[in-house]
């Protein structure tokens, strides 16, 4: 580590600050107030967030309340830590307390470089032992924070480590943008045949409205197409509820079954492996969607393993073999359980007989089988691109620490990016 030495973090950033204290009056329009909760992985999501006047947003910016491009904006408060990512553009947005921004010294440290520094697990551990507070709701204590020691090199190998990750976060987020489309298309075409009822007829033209045939249903209080029944999940799903192991025989370290307990280990569409199980119980079989029961109910992950379920998750798959459809299915009630959420009527959680008898619409077979043959390729391509994101993740994490510790040193042309430097034989992977 010839080239790299400790400098405190407050040398290298011209300011260490937070957003608001107080919370200016929401209204319907106006400019974006964010707090943790709007943080993503390398961006804000503006699709639920606080506005604000202009006339309180020009005071925000006077106290320093505006994020500035190449600031580097970490979660501060709750799960810190857990979203660091760099301002790219000018934006008219303000911040509350609950996210912290580093302001670096560009001819000192580029942001880029900072932003990956922190997100090493080395720092995170240090970060939860010497500047966290609050046991409910932990947070940062930032006229600490700036004493954290950071690994320093010189700007061009600063800029040649950043570059090698950040090509892997952006084919991330490449292949995040490519399964948001498909995901908005197989939800359009869900609605389109199996809510609005117009899916082909036989001329293939929009079955509804074109006056195809429909019949009365008195439970739902609604027309569904001629010759379709009015069934409950479990006559189209298979369903096992999860159950959690002992406590006891919990573990990190790859012993037993893989285990997810509940939400917190889902992904985008994937669980990512967190604990093992040495005494399963319940199964979930590789393919199955994964349901979470308990509050927030309706989130969805597939298994792309064999694992064992905890209590708050159970685990379905179809009995027309039509994965695919079932997931819409899912989607669908999902929407239903949001919008009971926002009508006040939040369900902590779901039993196992009101799960099983949730009411669904059973099509045509021919209907179904046609469905399956559109959107199978589709959710077949979301599987393997969400796969391949989670490659594209352990291979980052794993290079993460290596590169800003100097076992993994970049190369100096550009056939070859990165050397070893302390372990030449260590391979990605187990």
């Amino acid at each position: 580590m010839s080239n790299y030495d400790f400098v405190k973090l407050n040398q290298l950033c011209l300011k260490i600050t937070d957003g608001s204290h107080y919370s200016p009056k929401g209204i319907n329009e106006g400019i974006p107030m964010l707090s943790v909760k709007d943080m993503l992985d390398n961006r804000f999501s503006y699709n639920d967030c606080k506005f604000i006047s202009t006339s309180d947003y020009l005071d925000l910016v006077r106290s320093d309340c505006k994020p500035l491009v190449n600031d580097v904006v970490i979660a501060k408060d709750g799960s810190y830590l857990k979203y660091v990512f760099v301002i790219k553009e000018e934006i008219d947005q303000a911040i509350l307390s609950s996210i912290g921004i580093l302001r670096p010294n560009l001819k000192k440290i580029i942001p880029e470089y900072l932003k990956y520094y922190l997100q090493t697990k080395s720092v995170k551990e240090t970060v939860a032992k010497k500047y966290v507070s609050g046991s409910a709701l932990p947070r940062i204590i930032l006229k600490n924070f700036g004493e954290i020691d950071v690994v320093y090199t010189n700007i061009l190998t600063q800029q040649k480590i950043a570059s090698i990750l950040t090509s892997l976060d952006s084919k991330i987020e490449l292949n995040n943008r490519i399964n948001a489309e498909l995901e908005a298309m197989a939800k359009t075409l869900y609605d389109y045949w199996f809510v609005q009822f117009d899916f082909p007829n036989a001329e293939g033209r929009p079955y509804k409205s074109s006056g195809g045939k429909m019949d009365w249903n008195v439970e739902l209080n609604r027309e569904i197409p001629e010759g379709w029944d009015l069934g409950e999940l479990q006559d189209i799903a298979n369903i096992k509820m999860g159950q959690s192991p002992p406590g006891e025989s919990y573990n990190d370290e790859g012993e037993g079954m893989i285990f997810y307990q509940g939400c917190t280990d889902f992904g985008n569409r994937f669980p990512t492996v967190r604990k093992y199980t040495t005494q399963p119980t319940r199964f979930a079989k590789e393919g199955d969607i994964l349901l979470s029961v308990r509050a927030p109910v309706g989130t969805l992950n597939i298994a792309k393993e064999d694992c064992c379920i905890g209590r708050g998750l159970s685990a379905l798959n179809s009995k027309d073999n039509c994965i695919a459809y079932l997931f819409g299915v899912m989607v669908n009630l999902k929407q239903i359980f949001d919008r009971r959420n926002v009508d006040g009527t939040t369900f902590g959680s779901i039993t196992k007989d009101d799960l099983f008898s949730l009411k669904v619409v059973r099509p045509d077979k021919d209907i179904l089988k046609q469905y399956h043959n559109i959107i199978s390729p589709a959710f077949e391509k979301q599987n393997q691109i969400a796969l391949e994101n989670q490659q594209l993740s352990s291979l980052r994490d794993w290079l993460l620490p290596m590169l800003m510790n100097g076992q993994v040193k970049v190369g100096e042309d550009k056939e070859s990016e990165i050397s070893m430097a302390a372990e030449p034989k260590i391979k990605y992977g187990k």
